[in-house]
């Protein structure tokens, strides 16, 4: 059985137990050691897993780590356990650090048994790191996680090609932790390093209080409409690209400026249909143009599907307030025509016409004197 074959077996069975299993012993024999053995490690030879392996440290004696694993009978991997229920953190390291340095072990292993954190001594020699390298859900993981994973079994533990990588993965994943932060509560400093790109006049700490929740936003709406792009491009291959084809996408409504009228805000609504419209135009001219580069900009009057946000670089606009009609705004040569149209599937009749005026701002673009 492959190993991600494996994992997603006891995946399902720590789903179904994870209730019952309340203290670290049980976490250990439920779930630890079938976690072991899917690596490859004969949990009843002694000769490979070595249980309650003692670690001396100094003038303690009798220090014992759960599980040793030793490979060509050398200590390779020392690995702590704590119940399923407690959350992993530098309380439960501090014990699995003071072991590492008095062994040969390279790799050590903090565990509740779902999560399992991976660290080596990147930093100082036999030194454990502070931060884990890896980190592995058994809950929560992806395809290329169980690859890293695939890394520790029995037959294909190898020393230097794992710390190979090591060091890219334990700051990637740092990067990824910080990045997950300024998605959810921006700091100043991105605040302002944003806003001074696209804002002109001085970054008060008024003016950074009004841009953070639009940071905030700008960075989920830039995660969807990635996620979106991916789907379509997905659905599209698994169709063939059927002519015709309406494929929707739930997403959230882009942000707009709101427009005002007699100094009073109005709403800006984007509708489920301009959001599909969107997402139909934008997979029609990605034979011509990069899907990021393709930006709806909702306005009271219509829909606008631009290039590279410009507003002089128009695609199509989308006029589809009226409950009884709806129309589309095309360009040539910048020229607006409108027409009308039935129904979404209708944008498909115009779809060489949006490839056209796609490529028309390109060849424009390239053509210009330098």
């Amino acid at each position: 059985m492959e190993l991600i074959e494996k994992v997603k077996a006891l995946a399902a069975r720590i789903e179904k137990q994870r209730a019952s299993v309340q203290t670290e012993e049980a976490a250990k024999t439920a779930f630890v050691m079938p976690f072991l053995q899917s690596l490859g490690y004969d949990v009843f030879d002694p000769h490979v897993v070595v249980p309650e392996f003692t670690a001396d440290v100094g003038l303690k004696k009798g220090e014992k780590v759960d599980y040793a694993i030793k490979v060509n009978d050398k200590i390779a991997i020392l690995i702590e356990c704590k119940g399923c229920g407690v959350n992993l953190g530098q309380t439960q390291m501090s014990q699995l650090y003071r072991y590492f340095h008095v062994t040969e072990a390279r790799f050590a292993i903090l565990t509740n048994g779902i999560e399992y954190w991976f660290y080596t001594d990147l930093d100082e020699p036999n030194k454990m790191d502070q931060r884990p390298f890896f980190r592995f859900s058994m809950l929560d993981h992806r395809s290329d996680d169980v690859g890293e994973l695939q890394k520790f079994t029995s037959d294909a533990f190898d020393v230097a090609a794992i710390l190979s990588t090591a060091s890219n993965l334990k700051y990637s994943s740092a990067i990824k932790a910080e990045l997950l932060k300024e998605f959810d509560n921006p700091s100043d400093e991105m605040i302002r390093l944003l806003v001074s790109r696209v804002f002109e006049g001085n970054i008060t700490a008024k003016v950074k209080a009004d841009f953070a929740p639009l940071v905030a936003t700008a960075f989920k709406d830039a995660i969807r409409d990635r996620v979106s792009d991916r789907l379509v491009t997905a659905l599209e291959v698994t169709s063939g690209a059927a002519a015709g084809l309406t494929v929707s996408i739930p997403t959230a409504a882009p942000t707009a400026p709101p427009s005002t009228v007699d100094g009073q805000e109005e709403e800006i609504v984007t509708t489920e249909e301009e959001i599909e419209g969107f997402h139909i135009v934008k997979a029609i001219v990605r034979s011509e143009v990069k899907a990021d580069r393709v930006v709806m900009r909702d306005t009271k009057s219509y829909c606008a599907i631009l290039l590279d946000d410009n507003n002089r670089k128009p695609l199509v606009r989308l006029y589809f307030n009226s409950k009884s009609v709806k129309y589309l705004g095309l360009f040539t040569d910048k020229q607006e025509e409108k027409v009308k149209i039935e129904s979404l599937d209708d944008i498909y009749t115009y779809a060489e016409r949006l490839r056209v005026t796609a490529a028309t701002y390109d060849k424009a673009k390239a053509a210009a004197p330098v």
